[in-house]
């Protein structure tokens, strides 16, 4: 039969609270966020009066003097986080004695109606479970003459019991840790029997991730002799890991430590919310952080590894384009994560997925796609072979391939995986992989935008670096590497063609700016210069100065450094040149016995300024004897941050010097491999040489 006898609130008791009916402790249940009583005990009536079923907690105790044990409960029913106190006094009108003051232990547990039994409230709703004993008898002894360890180990036993009542487990050591007693609390939720927990066998019950720190730090607070809060992943007899909340204390007697008593809460719900709010919030700081795209999809994949996964592989997908039919996938693998003490894929890499695979399936459908598999056991045509491997040497046991749509479009995939013994990734774990995505939308999209307008400046760039022409009696080479330090592309170029009397020219310069606009003003520039140089047979100078008024009009926000020159082939004593530089490092000339000299001669200001600088522009001319080398060079190769232009203008010499005895090609892969640039720039170079005579007598001049 079950007690369902009314309690004031329209309520009935049954279960748990028909146990307590009865029990020597006072027991109460206060609900809701309003704090009502909602449940009151014969011994609660007894001790504290009929106070009012359904008022707030607030009104129903309105002469209570420590009205901070409100607080206390609004912080349990809040947060979910019990709460015990000893000794507490509480000081209030008693039916019995009038107003004075009394001591009480008593615990706040968190439960739900339905839990403790009261039937018709609304199911699942948070209240807090009040147990308490009157212990003013024992601290008035104490008082006067010290309490007597019986007493102390009576009144100890009488708050485990309460304790019981709330906590889901609860458990008892000796000083060196030791479990002294079974505890049905564990056994309910481990499975594990008191054989197998005694000693130290409670430890094999915690996660094999977990299990020595949480030693270690139990074994810190043992030392100590201090509380220990703790949390941790426990086995549960159903199979799989949920976290706990551990609490325990030093019981004291005669200031030596005679036991510990311990609780453990589980918290999974609020560890997982708690874990869901911090990743979102790495992964917003991630994309703010960072505009680079690749970077950026590096970051997030940081956030998931090991937080949520073991392993993360990103894949850029290119501009999308209708694929044919049966047609493979091509994706750009930009970044992976590996936990501590697993492989890790190369960041960087080209994979091809074939038509019918479950990658390329999952990116036409855009929707994720999870497997859950044997430990080290994937799917052999749902992902690339490098990548199936991988999962098999991990030993994963489950794996996630997430389209990251970007503006309507599938703009990267994310590969992520779990391995040994921690549990496979669930439906909770894909869906926050997803809202961390959602969240970096806008980061994502700006960092997409940035990157594709980067390749087609990148392309246009390359685009206008041509291979040098093949000139009869002349050798030109030419060499371009972007800036290993960043993703932008600079305004750094170079031109060579021959003219139809034969006469070779040779050009170099930089726009100012690192992005789409630097380089169309490069090929602007390339192009108008090109076009003026076509039309008149005029000296460098003539032709540079005629570049920087038609700037004015044609790139009147624009501002450019040039470096020209000319060579004729038939000149008296050897090809003839005829150079002039525009705010550009002086073009350097190397005998080839490794002497050189700076052409400083026609130096000029830099492009851009219009009718401020409405002067002549100098050239300057000189013949070049057999052996010679001229190169042209962007400041990329000279400058370095703090130092003096003079500087790298030295170290190029000492280094041309050296090199001057080499072919062409190696002459200038030896100046970008061994000059030490700062690697902030870009660093574009054009160089020609004057192939020695055969049985040359005199030195060579011009230098």
């Amino acid at each position: 039969m079950v007690d369902e006898r009314p309690r004031g609130d329209g309520g009935t008791a049954s279960g748990a609270l028909r146990a307590l009916d009865v029990a020597p402790a006072t027991v109460a249940v206060i609900s809701g966020p309003e704090q009502r009583l909602a449940y009151t005990n014969i011994a609660f009536r007894a001790t504290f009066g009929d106070r009012a079923i359904g008022e707030p907690v607030r009104r129903a105790f309105g002469d209570l003097v420590q009205t901070g044990y409100f607080d206390l409960l609004a912080r349990v029913l809040d947060g979910g986080e019990p709460v015990t106190l000893a000794e507490a006094p509480v000081s209030l009108f008693f039916p019995d004695t009038g107003y004075e003051e009394r001591f009480f232990s008593f615990s706040l547990s968190r439960v739900s109606l339905s839990r403790v039994g009261l039937s018709r409230a609304a199911g699942g709703e948070p209240a807090v479970l009040a147990v308490g004993v009157d212990v003013s008898e024992h601290v008035g002894a104490a008082r006067r003459a010290g309490r007597t360890a019986d007493e102390q180990r009576r009144a100890l036993r009488r708050f485990q019991s309460l304790i019981r009542v709330s906590a889901e487990i609860v458990w008892v050591t000796t000083p060196a840790g030791e479990p002294v007693e079974p505890s049905p609390g564990w056994e309910r939720v481990t499975g594990q029997d008191w054989e197998g927990f005694r000693g130290k066998g409670w430890q094999s019950a915690l996660h094999p991730e977990d299990r020595e720190d949480a030693v270690r730090s139990w074994e810190r607070a043992l030392a100590q002799a201090r509380p220990w809060r703790y949390v941790y992943r426990l086995r549960t007899a159903g199979g799989g890991y949920r976290h706990f909340q551990v609490n325990a204390a030093p019981v004291h007697e005669n200031g030596v430590v005679v036991e510990w008593v311990g609780t453990c809460t589980d918290i999974e719900q609020q560890w997982r919310r708690e874990r869901r709010t911090r990743l979102l919030d790495r992964a917003a700081a991630a994309t703010a952080e960072r505009t680079g795209l690749r970077e950026m999809l590096g970051a997030l994949a940081d956030v998931l590894v090991p937080a949520l996964a073991d392993g993360c592989g990103v894949h850029l997908l290119p501009d999308y384009v209708d694929r044919p039919d049966g047609a493979p996938l091509l994706t750009e693998r930009v970044a992976t994560a590996a936990r501590s003490g697993l492989p890790r894929q190369p960041p960087f890499g080209v994979e091809w997925y074939a038509a019918d695979s479950g990658f390329t399936r999952t990116v036409q459908r855009s929707r994720p796609l999870h497997h859950t598999f044997p430990p080290g056991r994937p799917p052999a045509d749902m992902l690339p072979e490098g990548t199936t491997e991988w999962l098999a040497a991990a030993d994963a046991n489950s794996v996630v391939v997430m389209p990251v749509t970007v503006d309507g479009a599938v703009a990267a995939v994310v590969t992520a995986a779990v391995c040994g013994e921690r549990e496979p990734l669930s439906r909770e774990d894909v869906d926050l992989m997803r809202q961390m995505f959602e969240h970096a939308h806008d980061g994502l999209s700006s960092a997409i935008e940035y990157h594709r307008t980067q390749r087609v400046a990148l392309a246009l760039q390359h685009s206008l670096l041509a291979e040098p022409p093949r000139v009869p009696g002349l050798e030109i080479v030419a060499r371009y590497r972007a800036s290993p330090a960043t993703a932008e592309v600079g305004g750094d170029w170079y031109d060579s063609f021959v003219l139809p009397d034969g006469t070779a020219v040779l050009a170099i310069g930089d726009a100012t700016g690192h992005d789409l606009a630097a380089a169309v003003a490069m090929s602007q520039l390339r192009n108008i210069l090109r076009a003026l140089i076509v039309d008149r047979q005029e000296g460098p100078g003539h032709i540079l100065r005629r570049l920087n008024i038609a700037m004015e009009t044609l790139i009147p926000d624009g501002s450019a450094t040039c470096a020209l020159a000319r060579v004729a082939p038939d000149g008296p004593g050897g090809p003839r040149l005829e150079y002039a530089a525009a705010g550009h490092p002086p073009p350097v000339l190397v005998a080839p016995d490794g002497t050189t000299r700076l052409l400083e001669d026609a130096a000029n200001p830099l492009l851009g300024l219009g009718a401020l600088f409405d002067e002549p522009y100098r050239s300057a001319q000189l013949t070049l004897r057999p052996g010679c080398t001229l190169l042209l060079y962007t400041d990329g190769l000279v400058e370095r941050p703090g130092e003096h232009l003079d500087e790298g203008l030295k170290r190029l010499r000492d280094e041309a010097g050296r090199f001057a005895r080499r072919s062409l090609p190696a002459f200038c892969d030896g100046l970008l491999t061994h000059l030490p640039t700062a690697g902030i720039d870009d660093m574009a170079m054009i160089a020609l040489r004057v192939p020695p005579e055969r049985h040359a007598t005199e030195p060579p001049a011009g230098v």
